[in-house]
């Protein structure tokens, strides 16, 4: 017996020394938190409600962070500003994104991403003429040029049609072109746009073309970091994940406290549409390997499979390499941090 409670007192002890310094630094007080920013990609809205959260109930603070929220906005590189060191860390557009600005000679690396699948959808009318991804051809398409033109073409291309026989416009923020019948098939994210063409024409008049039902799934929302922050303060970057996938956990827990959280950033803001452009966020950060693997996960086979497609249509001119790029170390360590310490928000 004697024996037995040695060797429980010396895992014991041994455990402390792992462990305590690991908790001390879980327990921040306000003389050791680091100052640090993370830039968004657009305005205050439902789409980066666990931030605000995080922030609002103290998440980053308990991880020892004095973080700054800044908004993006049209004109903002949120790419250019981790880059430079003006900002911390950012959410930028996604794993094609991430991918461009490698090429470019930017040294960001994402650390997360938060929407497992592609975050918009292509919609036609139901009394249109538009009721196949063949009727494309001939007739007008409105679309992003920051990425969403590549998904269209891939789309058109995997059912045979010609991109040039389509009548491919660029897309404004509003979506009134299409409401109005002057375009036959716009884009529209599932948590922002789509919510204000329900409201507009009624969601049994429309008729959606899903990315995924054509073999192509692009993860957006991406979490990233440069590469001198990554390597100089990897602790850092931890307890900012660690946090910020808190800040969301919570948000789905309590989405009407949530909801209020990010309309005290924004008093204009349509709750409404809020609401459900925070239960799209839960749907889109809950697909997929996000089911098994949580929150921010980064599916490799997804970004080969983006890395290849924006090699065929010559985004990028040369190969990238992917585990540069998204670097999968950060989230082991933060879901390590989560187990031990424990997850009550």
């Amino acid at each position: 017996m004697k024996s037995t409670i040695s060797k429980w007192h010396r895992l014991n002890a041994a455990l402390a020394v792992i462990l305590l310094p690991i908790i001390f630094s879980h327990s921040a007080t306000a003389q050791t938190l680091t100052e640090a920013s993370v830039r968004l990609k657009w305005l205050p809205q439902a789409q980066f409600a666990g931030f605000y959260v995080a922030k609002e109930k103290g998440f980053y603070i308990e991880n020892g962070i004095d973080l700054t929220i800044n908004p993006g906005g049209p004109n903002v590189l949120t790419e250019n500003l981790v880059a430079t060191g003006s900002d911390t860390f950012g959410l930028a557009g996604g794993a094609p994104s991430v991918i461009s600005s490698r090429e470019n000679g930017l040294p960001v690396v994402a650390i997360g991403l938060g929407t497992q699948q592609t975050d918009f959808v292509f919609v036609a009318k139901n009394d249109g003429p538009v009721e196949t991804i063949q009727d494309f051809k001939g007739h007008s398409v409105s679309t992003w040029f920051t990425g969403a033109n590549h998904i269209l073409s891939a789309m058109l291309a995997d059912q045979g049609v010609d991109q040039d026989d389509v009548n491919i416009q660029p897309q404004q923020v509003s979506v009134t072109p299409f409401v109005n019948g002057s375009v036959d098939v716009v884009t529209a994210t599932w948590y922002n746009e789509l919510n204000t063409i329900r409201n507009a024409v009624g969601e049994e008049s429309l008729r959606f073309f899903i990315p995924e039902d054509y073999g192509i799934s692009i993860p957006r929302d991406a979490l990233i970091t440069s590469e001198r922050t990554l390597a100089n303060s990897p602790e850092l970057v931890t307890h900012f994940v660690e946090a910020t996938i808190r800040g969301w956990k919570y948000a789905f827990d309590h989405p009407d406290e949530a909801i209020d959280i990010v309309m005290q950033q924004s008093p204009t803001l349509e709750r409404d549409h809020q609401e459900t452009m925070l239960a799209e966020m839960q749907r889109l950060m809950t697909a997929d390997a996000a089911q098994d693997h949580g929150l921010y996960w980064l599916d490799r086979e997804k970004l080969l499979k983006t890395h290849d497609l924006l090699r065929r249509y010559d985004v990028i001119s040369s190969d990238i390499d992917i585990d540069s790029a998204f670097n999968i170390s950060i989230l082991e360590a933060a879901c390590w941090r989560w187990h031990w310490l424990g997850s009550s928000a």
